[in-house]
């Protein structure tokens, strides 16, 4: 029995149906204790068929509840209502990629956001150990304000093993996005099939279609099994053919074929676009075209709107916590942020065009310097092109005050990883010049200390440790980076440092109270945030925001 507008399902009150598929339905619904809308899933009925789904369902959703992240929407609570589990979950305004692809092409500077949203989140869950299983358009969100999320991390680890009618027939994914391992059935799987699915997306967006359709699901995940890929620049000749490279190898038909992990994957893809060298190498089109032995798959798979994710419990390798300021990270960690540098010091076109290959057409990146100078200098793109044009003119000073100024204005627009992006060319470039600069050094502060949660950022932390080891608050920076790579003990033992040189260092408070919500201690995360908010006036406004967000999270 599915629920009712009206209906009071434990402390929520159901407002409307949003959507439904195969596995699952979706409700807007109000909490009146906290004053909120939120999204509340509940599974089909015929999941209880199986006596140990319910046992399952709190297992998983306990572990998908852990992931907090930017860019992915989080599951506040789980609970049963007349038998039925369901998942309640941030409620996001806005719209689905799916839809916004559906009004026309996203622009490169759109676009390349959006990857760099997914790819964020899923090198974050990966990093948990959790796998998504099901990236697809419908399953990003796109709210008014720029934010980007990513949804349905939970379904399918839940429904994998089950022995209800629902679940014996259905493959865990949705046809067009599918990985071949995946549509095979395959049990142990890695991040090689996110991957896949991804590289599925980064295709639509570019291409303008998904490689493989047809009447029926079966001969859909037929295709992505066995069919050769369609090469991008003969279904559309407008694609560059750096980017044909990077969709070949990441829609490889074998895993160890594709990319090494996410990371390498948005960083071929961002360079492939900027027209910067992205070292993806020669892939061949047969490597996207392998046939794999025969093998048997399910014959029907979820409805498109149906989300889907799993967990998986490997964890990152990482090694042990030495001296403060001098410490390892998740494996190419480092080097990817390194090189991400360097991503952005060409201009993306901006405007919406008629078709998606002229939004990746790289005749727009090569446009004469000069004319970059002649636009609009609020725009951040316009000044990294002028800082990288002075770089190669040997100014460097300059140039560093253009990273500077191009940092400051990714910050307004709350690109967090592109501000300290830009703000750590500048401080390679001129590192006296810019810590001179009170408001440079600010921003760099807010920069990396908000970007500290996002992957890519986290190697830039490291490299400003080397380069200004007495920068303003780095442990705390280094400490939220590490929390955030699921380092909790490095973090508490940087955090110990910054402490005890300084008990009332605000940035290392708000990173405590962090690492108390991650385990759950939401009175001590309180205790912690409701005195820092009282000094509001002695704190940055950004940073009083930031707590402000975490006592919204200790509240819920």
């Amino acid at each position: 029995m599915a629920f009712a507008p009206g209906e009071n399902v434990g402390p929520y009150r159901i407002i409307e149906q949003l959507g439904q598929g195969g596995m699952a339905s979706v409700f807007k619904a109000y909490h009146p204790a906290l004053d909120r809308y939120v999204a509340i899933k509940v599974l089909h009925p015929a999941f209880m068929d199986d006596p140990s789904f319910l046992s399952r369902f709190q297992r998983e959703a306990r572990v998908v509840a852990k992931l907090e992240h930017p860019h992915i929407v989080p599951i506040y609570d789980f609970a049963e209502h007349h038998s039925q589990p369901y998942l309640v979950m941030k409620f996001i305004e806005g719209m689905t990629l799916k839809a916004r692809l559906a009004e026309g092409p996203l622009s490169k500077e759109g676009a390349l956001r959006v990857v760099e949203a997914i790819g964020n989140a899923l090198a974050y869950a990966h990093a948990q150990g959790v796998l998504h299983r099901d990236i697809k358009p419908s399953n990003v969100l796109l709210s008014p304000d720029g934010s980007i999320y990513l949804a349905d991390f939970g379904l399918a680890r839940i429904a994998q093993a089950g022995a209800s009618t629902l679940s014996k027939d259905v493959l865990l994914g949705t046809p067009q996005y599918i990985s071949p391992e995946q549509a095979k059935g395959t049990q142990e799987l890695d991040e090689g099939t996110d991957i896949y699915s991804f590289g599925v997306v980064l295709y639509e967006l570019v291409v303008g279609r998904v490689p493989f359709n047809a009447d029926t699901p079966f001969s859909i995940i037929h295709d992505h099994i066995y069919t050769p890929l369609p090469l991008p620049r003969k279904v559309n000749p407008k694609v560059p053919e750096a980017v044909e490279q990077v969709l070949l190898k990441a829609l490889a038909k074998e895993r160890a074929d594709r990319f090494k992990d996410v990371q390498a994957l948005v960083k071929a893809f961002k360079g492939a676009v900027l027209g910067v060298d992205a070292s993806v190498g020669r892939l061949s089109p047969q490597a996207a075209t392998r046939k794999v032995p025969p093998d048997q798959a399910a014959t029907k798979v979820l409805d498109e709107e149906e989300p889907v994710s799993v967990p998986e419990h490997a964890q990152p390798s990482v090694g042990r916590v030495e001296k403060r300021r001098r410490w390892p990270w998740v494996a190419g960690g480092v080097g990817m942020a390194l090189i991400c540098l360097f991503l952005f010091l060409l201009a993306l076109g901006s405007a919406e065009v008629p078709g998606n290959a002229e939004a990746f057409d790289s005749g727009g990146v090569d446009r004469p310097v000069a004319q970059a100078l002649g636009e609009a200098a609020e725009d951040p793109f316009v000044r990294l092109r002028k800082a990288k044009a002075l770089s190669g003119e040997g100014k460097d000073l300059r140039a560093a005050q253009e990273f500077a100024a191009a940092g400051e204005l990714f910050l307004r627009e709350g690109a967090v990883v592109e501000a300290a992006e830009a703000f750590l060319r500048s401080l390679e470039l001129g590192p006296a010049a810019l810590l001179r600069q009170d408001d440079a050094a600010a921003g760099m502060q807010e920069a990396l200390f908000l970007g500290a949660s996002e992957a890519p950022v986290w190697g830039m932390v490291e490299r400003v440790g080397e380069l200004a080891p007495q920068f303003p608050h780095l442990d705390a920076m280094q400490a939220r980076a590490f929390l955030h790579a699921g380092r909790e003990e490095a973090a508490l033992e940087l955090l110990a440092n910054a402490l005890e040189e300084a008990p009332k260092d605000p940035f290392a408070l708000a990173v405590m109270a962090e690492s108390h919500l991650f385990r759950g201690d939401k009175t001590e995360a309180l205790r912690i945030i409701e005195k820092e908010l009282a000094k509001r006036v002695s704190l940055p406004p950004w940073l009083f925001e930031f707590f402000l967000s975490l006592e919204e999270k200790a509240q819920a």
